[in-house]
């Protein structure tokens, strides 16, 4: 063997680990992060925001594509029916995707066999806010107005059986009231609409809702969560208030097509636990109220096989189903 042929083989092993890794990594294509509602939520927020990470740590175009519609479940299903090979990922509030095997007849995939969890990425509480014309300064003047003149306080959701109309549901009971629900097609949508005074009322992500109490578009009148947010240090939570569904609020995960080999679902959550930890993300989603939740893909599926359990009776009391 010739000095030149020995040199040519010896590159060629050292460059089969890196070829090894490619091919295990899969990423050989553009890969698609699927936002299940329309722009401006929290769970487009959040593909936004990783996306340029993702687009370096794959070594592929990272797109994001809403797709929205039945409460998250087209954008779903269009993952739910992908190839199993880590291109496409779902991003979306997984409390909403929880609800679905309870709410839906005939939801078009099964979400235990065609969706795998591969990693929460935030837990962000809600925001109970009004419009600024509601004459209600606080929790126990809405209280008030909403038993006195419920037609006064119209809410407004991201779609029927999501997290935020079921806690709207419970607080509106507990209160007593008998509140119009209104839904639209995302958290976005629901927000532009009390904004505007099309509807009085909202509780939704603090993630996307934050920004609208700051400019005074928005009223905040209580926070769900452990604790008072650090802008809004005069809300009270609604533990403090006595509130049911203190602790719901938006989680937000990320979930590829079931079947995806272990070991591409194990690098796409070791990825996106080094994108939240990126400095401008980790600050940005400190800034929007959110607690960054990556803790892979077993706790991932622990919490929402609890959460299916929880939010199912919660369908099941209220009588709602969708086909």
């Amino acid at each position: 063997m010739n000095r030149r042929t020995a040199l040519g083989l010896a590159a060629s092993a050292l460059a089969l680990p890196a070829i090894h890794g490619a091919a295990a990594q899969g990423f050989d294509r553009q890969v698609r992060f699927v936002v299940p509602f329309a722009p401006g939520g929290t769970s487009d927020i959040l593909a936004r925001l990783l996306s340029p990470e993702l687009t370096r740590a794959f070594g592929q175009t990272v797109v994001v594509e809403n797709r929205s519609g039945a409460g998250g479940n087209i954008g779903a299903d269009l993952v739910a029916k992908s190839p199993p090979d880590g291109h496409t990922l779902l991003v979306i509030d997984v409390s909403t995707l929880a609800t679905a095997p309870a709410l839906y007849t005939r939801l078009p995939f099964d979400l235990k066999r065609d969706l795998a969890p591969v990693t929460m990425l935030i837990y962000a509480p809600y925001i109970l806010a009004v419009h600024p014309s509601v004459p209600a300064r606080n929790a126990a003047e809405l209280v008030a107005l909403a038993k006195a003149s419920p037609e006064r306080v119209n809410v407004a959701h991201a779609g029927i059986g999501v997290g935020n109309h079921l806690t709207g549901l419970l607080v509106a009971q507990h209160w007593g009231a008998q509140l119009t629900q209104v839904p639209y097609r995302g958290g976005a949508a629901a927000l532009t609409a009390v904004a505007a005074g099309e509807a009085q009322m909202i509780i939704n992500g603090a993630t996307a809702t934050a920004p609208f109490c700051k400019q005074g578009t928005l009223r905040p009148i209580a926070v769900t969560g452990p604790a008072r947010l650090a802008d809004f240090p005069d809300v009270p939570t609604f533990r403090e208030l006595g509130w049911p569904a203190a602790d719901s609020g938006t989680w937000q995960g990320v979930l590829v097509r079931g079947g995806t080999p272990a070991p591409i679902v194990d690098r796409i959550a070791g990825d996106l636990r080094s994108a939240m930890a990126a400095p401008a993300v980790a600050q940005r989603i400190t800034a929007l109220g959110a607690v960054n939740r990556v803790e892979g893909p077993d706790s991932f599926r622990t919490w929402l096989d609890n959460e299916i359990e929880v939010w199912s009776r919660v369908v099941r009391a209220n009588n709602l189903q969708l086909d």
